[in-house]
């Protein structure tokens, strides 16, 4: 698996949230962790973002110890630094601090330039018939493709 190939996805997001609007950062790694991502053992699964006293965190993402870190190995669900400009940062805290909006991990890739990078969003969950609602029209766009075909 090649390092550009790296594109794991938080799938749960867009199922159980509604996407308002999404932010790249750098995250700040130790040299086990990179090397884990790169080999795709990582997991954005029950994840989220917080502001706390101007800077963003990671909380409890999944990041596999690396296979030959024998001592120098990291924690797997450490609380990670995201890298985001003063702007970004303020925007994320004002809504995040509104009622039913969370910060959540959509995307975690490695950059052009070799990076690990990932895309954050302000989210607000979705109640029960806003989800059988996406799954009746994604049935819906699916039976009209089948019919096309025929």
């Amino acid at each position: 698996m090649q390092s550009k190939d790296i594109n794991i996805k938080n799938r749960r997001a867009t199922f159980d949230y509604a996407i308002s609007e999404t932010f790249t950062a750098g995250i700040v790694l130790t040299g086990t962790e990179i090397k884990s991502i790169r080999q795709g053992k990582a997991s954005l699964a029950d994840t989220y973002c917080i502001v706390d006293r101007g800077e963003v965190w990671i909380k409890n993402m999944y990041i596999a110890e690396y296979f030959y870190g024998s001592y120098n190995n990291h924690a797997t669900r450490r609380d990670r630094k995201l890298l985001l400009t003063k702007r970004e940062i303020g925007r994320l805290d004002k809504s995040g601090k509104e009622a039913g909006y969370t910060i959540i991990p959509l995307k975690l890739f490695i950059s052009e330039k070799g990076l690990a990078k990932i895309v954050i969003g302000i989210a607000r969950g979705k109640k029960e018939y806003d989800k059988r609602q996406d799954i009746k029209e994604r049935e819906d766009k699916r039976s009209m493709a089948r019919a096309f075909e025929k």
